[in-house]
């Protein structure tokens, strides 16, 4: 499976009413940091499809979402747990970063 595009629309029932963490990283398509992360937030997605959704959300489509969640940094990820935000960090440098927070967080 890979990442899952998030909007306004989709967003109460793609992670609010998850019933599993949902992972959601903010960016956009302009943004160089976010392409180089693209590919590994594709391999966390592959590998724990069964146990985390992960779901993208452009800044430039979705300004309700990104106001919302006061995003001014990206790529930002967010970890969801029952709908509400519990954690996030900002341009993660690698892959393993990536899962080491997931694990901190006791999503992995």
């Amino acid at each position: 499976m890979s990442t899952k595009e998030i909007t306004k629309n989709n967003f109460n029932e793609e992670v609010e009413k998850a019933n599993k963490p949902v992972l959601v990283e903010f960016w956009a398509p302009w943004c160089g940091y976010c392409k180089r992360l693209s590919p590994a937030l594709d391999q966390v997605a592959k590998e724990y499809e069964d146990k985390l959704p992960v779901g993208k959300i452009n800044i430039d489509e979705q300004p309700e979402l990104t106001a919302r969640f006061e995003i001014e940094t990206i790529p930002t990820l967010i970890i969801f747990k029952d709908g509400e935000a519990v954690d996030s960090v900002i341009a993660p440098q690698s892959r393993a970063q990536v899962t080491d927070w997931l694990k901190t967080n006791d999503v992995l």
